[in-house]
């Protein structure tokens, strides 16, 4: 009989790459996760692991388990929200991530909306960026998460998550009061292409996230689109800094419609033909969860109560 909790681990090593990570993400030692896939290839009776220079990779074999561990550890999820719901009331703890700009946008709302309607749920909110997540989930430090994709990066595919849609908003360009003979600031912005938008700011000095984020692949990728390269001089994961960077001249930057509300006076807004979409991701099996089922209701009662309903995506999937 296979054990569960040992295909986690060769899930993890799957997803993760490394012994070490997989230790790490889920407080094992590294020791201690090789003995148990050694014992999971001796229950498999098969080789599911190989070495290839100091790392291991799977085999055929273990790919392939994997693949059926994700089902089983579906299934399980399932059945746990299953069971939650036999149960009289919602409550007990319920670990939320948000990305950043979420936080004073949607959260403080969508848990006032929870407190309401279940007084016995313990929000426990942390801030991490979209791209960590799904490790996030699988490894049990979140229930369910705030995440979001833009058009030029999308959200990479992942059987061990599930989402349903939030919010499609558009993405602005940020910056300062421009005129043509400046150029560290550059022309304004002219046109309804991208090429058009953007294109005026090839020489300009730019504000992006932090590198490793999709919010900076998403603004390096839109420079590339337009057909330039930016001239990256600032990165900060703050909306709001990079709107104050922008409006005293201190570079170009892209941001969504959610974090315009606060504005600078001196900063200019120039909406763009791109968009960013929040969703609410959850362990795969998760979604009848009663605390998980909550939680997506609560988000989008926020979401509308924002004066955004138009672009509230209201189907569930």
């Amino acid at each position: 009989m296979l054990d569960v909790r040992r295909l986690h681990l060769l899930r993890e090593l799957d997803r993760r790459g490394t012994i070490a990570a997989v230790a790490e993400a889920l407080t094992f030692t590294a020791s201690a996760v090789s003995q148990q896939l050694s014992v999971l290839e001796r229950e498999a009776g098969v080789p599911l692991l190989e070495r290839s220079g100091r790392r291991v990779v799977l085999t055929p074999a273990g790919r392939t388990l994997v693949t059926h561990a994700d089902a089983v550890l579906e299934r399980l999820e399932l059945a746990v929200s299953e069971l939650a719901g036999a149960r009289e009331g919602i409550g007990g703890p319920l670990r939320i991530g948000t990305f950043p700009s979420g936080g004073p946008a949607i959260v403080p709302a969508t848990l006032a909306e929870l407190a309401q309607r279940h007084p016995a749920l313990e929000p426990m909110v942390q801030e991490i960026d979209s791209a960590r997540v799904s490790d996030g989930l699988r490894a049990g430090e979140l229930d369910v998460a705030l995440v979001h994709d833009y058009d030029f990066v999308p959200a990479s595919p992942d059987t061990t998550v599930d989402q349903v849609p939030l919010l499609e908003e558009p993405m602005y360009l940020a910056t300062g009061a421009a005129t043509d003979t400046d150029p560290a600031r550059g022309p304004a912005a002219r046109g309804d292409t991208l090429a058009e938008l953007l294109g005026p700011w090839a020489t300009a000095p730019w504000i992006t996230a932090r590198d490793g984020t999709t919010g900076h692949a998403m603004a390096v990728r839109a420079c590339q689109a337009a057909g330039f390269q930016p001239r990256i001089r600032h990165q900060v994961n703050d909306f709001r800094t990079v709107l104050a960077l922008a409006a005293i001249g201190q570079g170009a930057g892209l941001v969504p419609e959610m974090a315009t509300a606060h504005a600078p006076e001196d900063v200019v807004l120039t909406r763009l033909p791109l968009f960013r979409r929040s969703k609410v991701a959850f362990r795969a099996g998760g979604s009848t969860h009663p605390a998980i089922a909550a939680f997506v209701s609560a988000a989008r009662t926020a979401v509308g109560a924002t004066g955004r309903a138009s672009s509230l995506i209201a189907s569930v999937s």
